[in-house]
């Protein structure tokens, strides 16, 4: 796995380096926002990953990460946020950001969310390499899905830049159209590990995605209160 670390504290990077070293990934330090970025843009489509502070010399996270996401939906994207920061965190999240981990940090907590981050990804790269009878895995009233291409059509027309956790969100609903499921669901379906009770992840990824489907017609994520999220599009008129 090649690593793109963008971090301005030098004991942090330091750390990072031995336990990247021993999981045997590449990992490229920079302590400046902009050279961050232009480090990525130089390389952009050979990175498997992208870990950024949210406080950097010169450009802050918030700006890399909508950079980044102009160039790379695909990406992931983990933001390094102190803890009394929350809106902070949920801006990161809506800015494109697939997680983010809380400082001070323990090392093994940021390669676990790497290790379950990599893996999703590797889940998908697997789908990619199936044949399967139809060009959709999944067809609804007004949708259509096709993961080997990462690709969600809606109201017949794609719904534009969605991110990894997106499209992993609206799969995951779309895969059982009307069935409700809690936050505490998609965070375990989708993000593949325990967030311990922190729903805000999930709202604010829905929220982005609710944006995108906007734009190509009626809603079709709804809200069920007190309990979560399903979608829905088989009583949408035209």
């Amino acid at each position: 796995m090649k690593i793109l670390m963008i971090e301005d504290n030098t004991s942090v990077g330091e750390m990072m380096e031995m336990f990247f070293q021993k999981e045997n990934w590449q990992a490229d330090f920079i302590q400046d926002g902009k050279e961050g970025l232009e480090k990525f843009m130089e390389e952009k489509d050979q990175w498997d990953l992208v870990i950024l502070d949210l406080n950097l010399p010169s450009m802050d996270g918030m700006q890399i990460c909508r950079e980044i996401r102009k160039v790379s939906v695909s990406v992931p994207i983990i933001m390094l946020t102190a803890k009394d920061t929350e809106s902070d965190q949920v801006i990161g999240l809506e800015m494109g950001a697939d997680d983010y981990v809380t400082k001070p940090f323990s090392p093994l907590t940021l390669i676990a969310r790497i290790k379950a981050l990599h893996r999703r990804a590797d889940l998908g790269l697997e789908e990619t390499e199936k044949n399967t009878p139809s060009e959709f895995e999944i067809e609804t009233t007004y949708l259509k899905i096709n993961k080997k291409t990462r690709e969600a059509f809606l109201y017949e027309k794609p719904i534009e830049g969605l991110t990894p956790k997106e499209f992993e969100l609206l799969y995951t609903m779309a895969n059982s159209p009307k069935q409700v499921f809690s936050r505490e669901q998609l965070l375990a379906i989708v993000w593949d590990y325990e967030y311990f009770g922190d729903e805000r992840t999930v709202d604010a990824h829905i929220k982005k995605l609710r944006q995108k489907i906007d734009k190509n017609g009626p809603q079709v994520i709804q809200t069920v209160w007190g309990v979560g999220y399903k979608f829905d599009d088989s009583e949408i008129r035209f």
